[in-house]
């Protein structure tokens, strides 16, 4: 079957495309709409594909937390980096914090529950893998990628676009490497809390 006729997958990405415009339209309702948007991602790659763990509990949290800790620390080597460029880095950083950061107990509630893994079961484990159906294993985890950064485009940060293709070039790869989304969830985790919460880089 040709990937245009892959109808889950064009549903998929056609719905996260609507759902992310959505839920940057307006700020006020940011994490309404992205916690539904990521309801749908759980669903519709639950419904379509099977959730890969090829790797024990000890590994799998092992390897997520390592590998959480590694990519915040890749980050932060790049932001500081970037603070040396014209590219007025720090000014798009507190901007991107100050706007969609989480705020109430609730926010951080759906960001562990629902958003992380939401993330990664729909842009990994369903478009990478769908993806994987119709080329090498590679070439799928690039272009998944793409489509991971090209959803925050309605943000206009690009910062935030650049950051997520430079996730997603990550996690994908550990993906292709481990073959576990529990895995990837709790290096996601691990990161988001590094990033967000306890060493915010602006």
């Amino acid at each position: 079957m040709a990937l245009w006729k892959d109808w889950r997958f064009i549903i998929g990405v056609i719905a996260a495309y609507i759902l992310l415009y959505v839920t940057f339209y307006d700020r006020d309702i940011f994490w309404y709409i992205y916690t539904a948007a990521a309801l749908f991602f759980i669903s519709i790659s639950i419904i379509s594909e099977p959730i890969d763990d090829q790797q024990n509990t000890n590994r799998f949290m092992l390897y997520g937390i390592v590998s959480g800790v590694l990519l915040y620390t890749l980050f932060a080597a790049g932001y500081a980096l970037l603070k040396i460029m014209p590219v007025s880095a720090e000014e798009h950083a507190s901007s991107i914090y100050a706007l969609f950061s989480p705020v109430f107990v609730w926010h951080y509630i759906v960001l562990v529950l629902i958003i992380i893994p939401g993330e990664e079961l729909f842009f990994r484990g369903f478009i990478q893998k769908r993806l994987n159906y119709y080329m090498n294993e590679w070439g799928a985890m690039i272009i998944a990628a793409l489509f991971y950064a090209s959803v925050f485009i309605y943000s206009g940060e690009w910062m935030w676009v650049l950051a997520a293709f430079c996730a997603g070039i990550f996690w994908g790869s550990l993906y292709i490497w481990r073959k576990s989304i529990p895995l990837l969830i709790i290096s996601h985790l691990i990161f988001d809390l590094l990033f967000v919460v306890f060493l915010p880089l602006a």
